[in-house]
């Protein structure tokens, strides 16, 4: 009887139900686009995060570089004048370790014995700075860009990197990262965030082996492919694979194995970073504390911190969808429920006459409660559809459209410590900017909590008209007739 009346019922008011379940589905909606969007930022943020230090990473160890200003900052390159005047081709490479100070490479086994600690590994981040190209007897000045610094017969100090000419010398200045990798742990460090498109990765038998890993766009601006020959400072490496970022910028150029990056820049068993996962991602905060305390004088940097210096507009997209997305949820569906309720109540109140004269034949009050109940949880579960179907559809709209967010890296700061990314060996953070594409990624979970909230809503709207109906005496279908 009860599903009878309850179909006979709901085939009569086809048009009140869907009106009550149209504004609880706009709710739900809401609710599904808000709740994949943020979803969908998140994984940008982490994508973003993941193109510094890579996968798998929670923290990093670094030690603070030195000043800006000293000797060590100033490559000086050395070339044989020609007193003729005939010039001639020279080049000079000069590799530096780029962006902290070095740490002993026991270092990384004592950050591994820390509790907490599941995994840890070293790594060595160097920039290559390339003089070329004819010098004769003359005095020359820097150009613009070098500090103002001047340099004669004996040295060149250049600038970064483009083309220095003046005064009887005219050069080529290249510079490039190389970052040293240890691959007995590939599975650890900034090569992960990249994908080998071509060849092969590092083998863990190429501890000490003269072969590279090349980024993709370097690789094509040098002309590189899988069987080239790299020369670092004298040394051929053999390329035998080709990278490619999964987003942003690679981390370095090239690749090699750890222990010939040590070789390149004259600094045995020494590493720039050690990249740290944890065996617990809810234990971050005291490994943390137990490494700064157990290794002094070094920075450690957990994702959550390089996190708080990201900014632009994925950080203002992400900042509005947790706090303007979510209150604007929580009132539309505050209003939905409010507006389903008071409809079922209205609807109960114009059907006085029949519920009285249910309740004159016998029904008692519980049963035309559970009726008009039953009634608004349907209504409620199509409504639960509905906007699953809209919020669906809303998600699927946004990943089509993959709206591009910007994410500026190191601009909020952080110290010393964030310099060069999450102690990564890639490019400077500080304003360094990615591109990344938003998508809204729907999961069981949100599925989940639509069913919830549309049955929720049905009880609601069956509560205030179930509490109407409750009140209704036989005598009121009576008084209706009169």
């Amino acid at each position: 009887m009860f599903f009878t009346y309850l179909r006979r019922e709901l085939r009569r008011r086809r048009r009140a139900a869907l009106v009550v379940a149209s504004g609880l589905a706009l709710g739900i909606a809401l609710v599904i686009v808000v709740s994949s969007v943020s979803a969908g930022m998140g994984r940008a943020q982490d994508k973003v995060l993941e193109s510094l230090y890579g996968l798998g990473t929670d923290m990093t160890v670094t030690k603070a570089a030195a000043p800006a200003g000293s000797d060590a900052q100033r490559p000086r390159f050395r070339f044989d004048a020609q007193d003729d005047g005939s010039g001639g081709e020279q080049s000079s490479d000069r590799v530096m370790v780029r962006g902290f100070q070095t740490l002993a490479g026991s270092t990384v086994g004592r950050v591994g014995a820390q509790s907490g600690v599941a995994d840890a590994v070293g790594g060595l981040s160097l920039e290559v700075v390339k003089v070329s190209g004819a010098f004769t007897r003359g005095r020359f000045e820097q150009g613009e860009g070098g500090g103002g610094q001047g340099f004669g017969r004996g040295g060149v100090q250049p600038s970064p990197q483009g083309r220095v000419e003046g005064g009887g010398a005219d050069f080529d200045v290249d510079n490039y990262s190389v970052y040293g990798t240890d691959v007995t742990k590939p599975a650890l460090g900034p090569l992960t965030s990249s994908k080998i498109t071509s060849g092969r990765s590092f083998t863990r038998s190429e501890t000490d082996a003269k072969v590279a890993v090349a980024d993709a766009a370097y690789a094509k601006e040098k002309k590189l492919k899988t069987g080239s020959t790299v020369t670092v400072k004298g040394t051929g490496f053999k390329v035998v694979g080709i990278a490619t970022a999964d987003s942003g910028d690679a981390a370095a150029d090239l690749y090699v194995p750890l222990k010939q990056a040590q070789t390149l820049a004259g600094v045995k068993d020494k590493v720039t970073t050690v990249y740290v996962k944890a065996t617990d991602s809810q234990r971050i905060g005291s490994v943390k504390s137990e490494i700064q305390k157990d290794v002094p004088g070094t920075t450690v940097t957990t994702s959550a911190d390089l996190a708080d210096t990201v900014s632009g507009s994925l950080s203002t997209a992400s900042s509005l969808a947790a706090s303007v997305g979510t209150w604007l949820s929580i009132v539309v569906l505050a209003a939905a429920f409010l507006v389903a309720g008071l409809l079922t109540s209205s609807a109960v109140s114009r059907r006085v006459r029949e519920f009285g004269t249910l309740k004159a034949l016998g029904w008692k009050s519980g049963r035309v409660t559970r009726q008009v109940v039953g009634e608004a949880v349907v209504n409620g579960l199509v409504g639960g559809a509905l906007g699953i179907a809209l919020g669906l559809a809303g998600a699927y709209a946004v990943t089509a459209v993959s709206p591009t967010l910007q994410a500026q890296l190191g601009g909020g700061g952080g110290g010393e410590g964030l310099r060069g990314g999450f102690g990564g060996p890639g490019r400077e953070a500080a304003g360094r900017t990615l591109d990344v594409a938003l998508t809204a990624p729907v999961n069981l979970t949100t599925i989940a909590l639509a069913v919830a909230l549309a049955v929720t809503g049905g009880l609601i709207a069956g509560a205030f008209g179930g509490w109407r109906a409750s009140r209704l005496r036989p005598a009121d279908a009576l008084r209706r007739v009169e």
